[in-house]
């Protein structure tokens, strides 16, 4: 699906084909082991892999009034499979299509699943036409859309997706954040360093622990030192049907490589000067630290360096 974006996340057995991922999905579930983060509850969904986030404009604000506009039209026209062709043709019409990256579709197809605009997914899957599977008509046909499993699958283990899942609300957020390999194993590297085992999901149902991490993970949308470049997303830099890395350079900035530059990178950072590099590191070492100094208040939890875990249990 994105051979080319993601090729240097791509494990084998990446992409399950066949049966499906809806059977694939009610197997692996069988063994209590599999977490759903594409739609992993009723106040959170990822589309990032449906082209959400390639928009040249990809703020939440023009997102959400995309989706609404959509999501409302799709319910207004479509009242067969008959009517898809016609619904496809006027949102590339009325919508401003400049991407990001010219290699990635953007679907049309993709929009709200509730009332409440929490949850964003594919309108032509069957859980939305009672049962009809309309998918065979998008861009990259009903196989691939059921088969695919971004590479956030592999790569961030099980307590890391249960605790994302538990720290943040949202189709905006969640989905920026779920796709973002190096921001959240990061996150949980650092903050499982500070208290000397990797949190366990279940602690994020405190109010104050969950808040905490979530003050982190909003800097995916608020960084202070995100550039502005509409052809940067995350560590990658596009040009045309090319992307690469923006590595931050140090030296010119007059400073060591910060222990923070994957965060860095994942946050788009763009930094003026080597000051610059000082106050974003203050601010992530601030939160990491408000994290753990609230979880061993809240747990009742003192370091023993004799007994660390250390990061053995991320995955």
């Amino acid at each position: 699906m994105f051979t080319g974006f993601f090729k240097e996340f791509e494990p084998s057995g990446l992409f399950l084909l066949s049966p499906g991922k809806s059977s694939v999905m009610f197997l692996l579930m069988e063994g209590c082991d599999f977490v759903h983060l594409c739609q992993p509850d009723s106040g959170k969904s990822c589309g990032a892999c449906c082209g959400l986030y390639n928009y040249a404009d990809s703020s939440e604000e023009a997102l959400t009034e995309r989706l609404r506009k959509r999501t409302r039209l799709f319910r207004e026209k479509v009242e067969s499979e008959e009517d898809l062709h016609a619904f496809s043709e006027r949102i590339k019409s009325i919508e401003d299509g400049t991407k990001r990256y010219d290699v990635i579709y953007c679907c049309e197809f993709l929009g709200f699943l509730d009332e409440d605009e929490r949850r964003v997914g594919c309108l032509l899957h069957p859980l939305q036409n009672g049962g009809r599977d309309l998918r065979g008509v998008s861009f990259y046909g009903r196989e691939l859309c059921d088969g695919h499993f971004c590479p956030s699958y592999h790569y961030i283990s099980e307590a890391e997706k249960r605790s994302l899942i538990k720290i943040l609300d949202g189709w905006y957020l969640y989905g920026l954040c779920v796709t973002d390999i190096d921001l959240v194993k990061e996150y949980f590297r650092l903050v499982s360093d500070g208290i000397g085992e990797m949190p366990p999901p279940g602690c994020f149902e405190r109010p104050a622990l969950r808040d905490a991490a979530r003050r982190f993970f909003s800097l995916k949308a608020s960084w202070p030192f995100r550039s502005t470049s509409v052809n940067r997303l995350g560590k990658y830099y596009f040009d045309g049907s090319q992307y690469m890395i923006r590595p931050i350079d140090y030296e010119r900035l007059g400073v060591d490589k910060s222990g923070f530059d994957r965060i860095f990178l994942s946050l788009s950072s763009e930094f003026a000067d080597g000051e610059d590099v000082k106050k974003a590191e203050g601010i992530i070492r601030c939160l990491i630290d408000d994290f753990i100094l609230l979880f061993r208040k809240e747990c009742n939890f003192t370091v023993d360096e004799e007994t660390k875990v250390g990061a053995g249990e991320q995955g």
